[in-house]
């Protein structure tokens, strides 16, 4: 029996991911326990201590908050990360396997097709600088690259916060936009359902997407497919994220049980749509 912990239920991404770890636990006849950790570092650490000492014998996490240290103290308990990579002395603190998107490269690419249909003034909408924005902050920085490269000046005002990654915050993101006379003509959105939100807003004000603002987002949700204009985003390989953090916790559990903790980059690419 293992357990996959990630921040919420509510956010599609999380939902497909799992969806796929269940899959992929199947295979080795293992039981899933699934738990919402809210990005907290105390629920995330009980996720691991709290249900480890009596019910799991490996753990599938996606961390917003832990840090090494607190990895330190779940030492005995296989862990797979998914997500971030935690930075600070991590092979210190026994094996921890780690699966993660790049963020950078990614958000570099789907920034620089935006500039390439000849977008120049693109909003990024989700930034955020509590430390359990790490995926923001590396979401920002493949943004801000791709405007270097392209020799484009970067605008604070076209970088709109998001504390919570909801289709709610895409809308207001925009609306404020819009109200402070920013008129982007291209929105970079560092979730789908931040996307999904930031269509509806554009759509409220008569702005046609893409023709007068594309929007990109970040995730290759299924919703995104079904979307009035279908959406242009990032997919991660949720596919073999979940399939990888399954093989590696079972390595865990056999043979690998001692070996130094690996790090896989899994590929992504560009689902191009109607939105841009």
């Amino acid at each position: 029996m293992i357990a996959l912990a990630v921040p919420e239920l509510d956010i599609p991404y999380f939902a497909e991911l799992a969806r796929h770890v269940l899959t992929a636990a199947a295979d080795h006849g293992w039981t899933v326990l699934i738990d919402q950790t809210g990005g907290g570092s105390e629920q995330e650490r009980k996720a691991a201590s709290g249900i480890g000492d009596h019910m799991i014998d490996g753990l599938i996490l996606s961390p917003l908050a832990l840090t090494a240290d607190h990895l330190a103290a779940l030492a005995g308990l296989p862990i797979v990360l998914l997500g971030e990579r935690i930075d600070h002395g991590l092979a210190d603190h026994g094996p921890a396997d780690h699966v993660m998107v790049d963020n950078v490269a990614a958000a570099r690419e789907i920034t620089a097709h935006l500039i390439g249909l000849g977008r120049r003034r693109i909003a990024a909408i989700g930034s955020q600088r509590t430390p359990e924005g790490a995926s923001a902050r590396l979401r920002l920085a493949g943004y801000t690259a791709a405007l270097a490269e392209a020799g484009i000046a970067y605008d604070d005002r076209l970088v709109a916060p998001a504390p919570a990654w909801h289709r709610a915050g895409g809308a207001a993101a925009v609306r404020n936009l819009l109200t402070e006379g920013v008129r982007p003509d291209a929105v970079f959105c560092f979730n789908d359902t931040l996307a999904l939100g930031a269509l509806r807003a554009l759509h409220e004000v008569g702005l046609r997407v893409p023709e007068d603002v594309a929007v990109a987002g970040f995730d290759d949700i299924e919703d995104g497919r079904f979307s009035i204009p279908t959406l242009t985003t990032v997919a991660p390989d949720k596919e073999r994220i979940a399939r990888l953090a399954v093989e590696l916790l079972a390595g865990r559990l056999g043979p690998d049980r001692d070996s130094p903790p690996r790090e896989l980059v899994t590929p992504h690419h560009l689902a191009l749509r109607e939105s841009a």
